[in-house]
């Protein structure tokens, strides 16, 4: 019997298991919804680190002037809707924040990384849910880097937000589920062992501070312990029972930011 097969973008992991109930009406049901002015300076600063990184990483001169040609054209051309009166916040002041962050990065984050890929394409990865389902991830490391270091091989997220950076340090709290994914999926798709995730936290608030987490093993939490399941057996229950629990005490639980907020029952 052919599997039933459910493809899932690897950068969408985390949001599973923020609330499986939002995740399922933006992927399984195709409820969507604008972003906002803040998302698209996210995706503006995520778009001129990595014209940074990747310039360096091949060899090329690279400024944080040029760099920043990047990040404007992305925050003035996106490729996706966007909801400019969602945040208010315009796009000018976007643009100031966004700016100061990439330099800060280009200054003070990217020398502290020897990168070894830069948002590289991944192969599918199968995982099987049993009663002949399968779930595909596939996709980019889309915000990630992978970095060689002396204890092995380490796979760095950039993470944006007003609350990335707290008491000066990177928030990891709930970034096991991407970052895992993308260890598994990097070992996957080169045949080598990583020993761990971190946070590259650029806060997007009005102190636009800069953070890195200690190394963390994502990839643990993913795939559990002999007594103790992982997230991916988590995950394959909902995928077989077709049961997505809600989480109303998420952050992310308000009509800004949820397709399914407005016919949700449990908001």
């Amino acid at each position: 019997m052919q599997p039933n097969i459910f493809t899932v973008r690897a950068s969408s992991w985390g949001r599973l298991f923020d609330c499986a109930h939002a995740w399922e009406g933006t992927h399984i049901l195709g409820m969507k919804k604008p972003s906002g002015t803040r998302a698209l300076l996210g995706t503006a600063v995520h778009a001129g680190t990595a014209a940074y990184d990747l310039a360096r990483l091949e060899g090329k001169p690279c400024t944080p002037d040029e760099a920043a040609d990047v990040l404007v054209d992305e925050l003035h051309n996106p490729a996706y809707e966007v909801d400019h009166a969602q945040d208010g916040l315009p796009l000018a002041k976007a643009e100031q924040i966004a700016l100061t962050i990439l330099v800060k990065y280009c200054a003070d984050v990217a020398p502290q990384f020897s990168y070894i890929d830069v948002e590289t394409k991944l192969d599918p990865l199968d995982i099987d849910c049993g009663n002949g389902m399968t779930v595909r991830l596939t996709g980019t490391m889309d915000r990630a880097r992978v970095a060689e270091t002396e204890g092995g091989i380490v796979v760095p997220d950039v993470k944006t937000g007003a609350r990335v950076v707290q008491d000066g340090k990177a928030v990891t709290q709930g970034r096991a589920a991407q970052t895992g994914t993308y260890q598994l999926m990097y070992e996957h798709t080169k045949k080598v062992r990583t020993v761990g995730s971190q946070i590259i936290a650029l806060s997007t608030s009005g102190s636009a501070a800069t953070a890195v987490s200690p190394v963390f093993d994502a990839r643990r939490v993913m795939v559990g312990e002999p007594d103790q399941p992982g997230l991916l057996e988590h995950a394959a229950a909902m995928f077989r029972t077709g049961l997505f629990p809600p989480n109303p005490s998420s952050v992310l639980c308000s009509q800004k930011y949820c397709a399914r907020w407005s016919y949700c029952l449990f908001r």
